[in-house]
């Protein structure tokens, strides 16, 4: 969530790495435009992008990990909206364990850009729409090239790393 602390998402140079973006279908109309923005980030930060869709949230870690193996950084992209049961919780869990694995397990970054919300119009306004407060795809993709900098930046010894500019 936006606010206090929240750090830049200003274009980062990383030039020569490559992005794997995985996002769901579900709440499309969100997703794909998160998706756009990812791209998009993505392009301004120099690095190429590779896309893949899958059906929901769930199916994020086990594509991300596959992505994880052909690219530098991955985003994971989707829309998981509370209801009545408790359905929602195990989707988060399960989702932020397994993307938390999948970084680990390979050893490169991957951004969590999963919207966790209890409204739709929650997602809305994170979802990087016109009018939107925040631009997750945009945010996410960039907070995962950043990690990957300054991973690449601690084989360099005396140097102070992921300072920002």
């Amino acid at each position: 969530m936006a606010g206090f602390g929240e750090p830049g998402v200003d274009a980062v140079d990383a030039a020569g790495l490559t992005v794997g973006v995985v996002a769901a279908r579900w709440h499309g109309e969100l997703t794909d435009h998160m998706l756009d923005r990812a791209v998009a980030a993505a392009q301004a930060c120099g690095a190429r992008a590779v896309a893949a869709r899958v059906a929901g949230s769930v199916e994020l870690p086990v594509v991300a990990q596959a992505l994880a193996r052909r690219c530098d950084v991955v985003v994971a992209l989707g829309v998981v909206v509370r209801g009545a049961t408790a359905h929602f919780d195990y989707v988060c869990q399960s989702v932020t364990e397994g993307l938390t694995r999948v970084a680990l397990d390979e050893g490169k970054p991957v951004a969590h850009g999963v919207l966790t919300v209890d409204t739709i119009e929650q997602a809305r306004d994170r979802a990087g729409l016109p009018g939107s407060a925040e631009d997750k795809g945009w945010a996410a993709t960039v907070a995962a090239l950043d990690a990957a900098l300054t991973i690449r930046g601690l084989d360099r010894a005396g140097q102070r790393v992921g300072f920002g500019g």
